[in-house]
């Protein structure tokens, strides 16, 4: 049986109620995402609170989480008050369409559904979290595209053979790529994730690979550079 929580260097994340778990792609968007000047900071889809921590560790802004899931929001909630930074994190039990806050975000992050042709397993709430149909990539971006300030940036974490479809979707909502970095699980095998960051501006996209393991266990230095402020074991 698996573990009911998942500690951290800083905090903890308890899960057990919470359809999607800890994993590797939420430690690697929060880890990966340009916070350099964020002040006001949203993620949609927050899930079990992990994201959310992991940027109040890495800056100083206030921090909205947005999660559909009942069960997810109230866990997160309890993440969040055991945390050091309870103070600057709110999460939101909302559908992100219906979202209006008062404010435009310099900082946006998602890791969304992704599973868009996948055959659906029998639990709602893992599906919810899991499909597209919930909150397809047209309504995330558009959505991120109306609460993104002008000179913000909007982050996310997808599988690599979404990619070049997401980031068409995006181009027709005035968000265009300024970072991709293609993770790649072990030498020789293709990209298995892309982390992309998108803003308002044309810019230079700038472009890199990330490997996260050489062997089994054996992870490789920058992926032990991006991730020790957080894996215990880094």
């Amino acid at each position: 049986m698996p573990n009911s929580f998942f500690s951290f260097k800083k905090f903890t994340i308890h899960h057990d109620r919470c359809a999607m778990k800890v994993g590797t792609d939420g430690v690697l968007l929060g880890a990966w995402t340009d916070v350099a000047h964020s002040k006001h900071l949203l993620d949609i889809g927050s899930g079990t609170g992990l994201v959310a921590l992991m940027l109040a560790q890495r800056c100083t802004g206030e921090i909205t989480g947005i999660e559909i899931d009942k069960e997810a929001v109230e866990q997160s909630r309890e993440n969040v008050a055991a945390s050091p930074w309870k103070e600057r994190i709110e999460i939101l039990w909302q559908d992100v369409r219906q979202y209006t806050p008062n404010d435009l975000y310099d900082t946006i992050v998602s890791n969304p559904p992704y599973f868009v042709d996948s055959l659906k397993c029998p639990d709602g709430q893992r599906n919810t979290a899991r499909h597209s149909d919930t909150l397809d990539a047209d309504q995330l971006i558009e959505k991120a595209a109306s609460l993104l300030h002008p000179s913000g940036r909007f982050s996310v974490i997808i599988p690599s053979d979404l990619c070049e479809r997401f980031i068409q979707t995006a181009a027709s909502y005035g968000l265009h790529p300024s970072r991709h970095t293609q993770v790649i699980t072990r030498p020789s095998l293709p990209p298995k994730r892309s982390l992309l960051e998108f803003r308002k501006e044309i810019t230079a996209c700038a472009t890199d690979e990330l490997l996260i393991e050489l062997d089994r266990h054996v992870y490789s230095e920058a992926y032990i550079a991006l991730t020790k402020d957080f894996y215990l074991k880094m």
